[in-house]
């Protein structure tokens, strides 16, 4: 089982935000291709940082802690999930926080109280 570890957390992170969407309906998945647009930037810099890492013998993963599926250059499936599972759930809770407090990101936190 050990070798779902990496792809369990993020399932977890994805069971602990998904609820959001649902119950506060912040309209994240409603809104993907927003977010994918938001994402790419991010997503393009961090997996050509992994490969290149990878490359030069930086860093590898625990085989025991991935399912084994390796994407050319190596990077494990879940790293390539996880530049978009984590950023997914950060926009999710933002958008909690943003639908409770009624907080709008444009401005001071300050000036939205007044």
């Amino acid at each position: 089982m050990g070798h779902l570890t990496y792809l369990g957390l993020l399932a977890g992170c994805l069971v602990v935000t998904a609820p959001l969407e649902l119950v506060l309906r912040v309209r994240v998945y409603a809104r993907w291709r927003r977010f994918l647009l938001a994402v790419l930037p991010e997503f393009v810099v961090f997996v050509v940082w992994v490969l290149y890492a990878i490359a030069q013998g930086h860093w590898d993963y625990d085989g025991d802690r991935i399912l084994g599926v390796r994407l050319p250059g190596g990077i494990p499936l879940e790293e390539v999930l996880f530049f978009l599972v984590v950023p997914l759930c950060a926009v999710l809770a933002f958008e909690a926080v943003r639908r409770v407090t009624g907080w709008d990101p444009g401005y001071p936190a300050e000036e939205a109280e007044t």
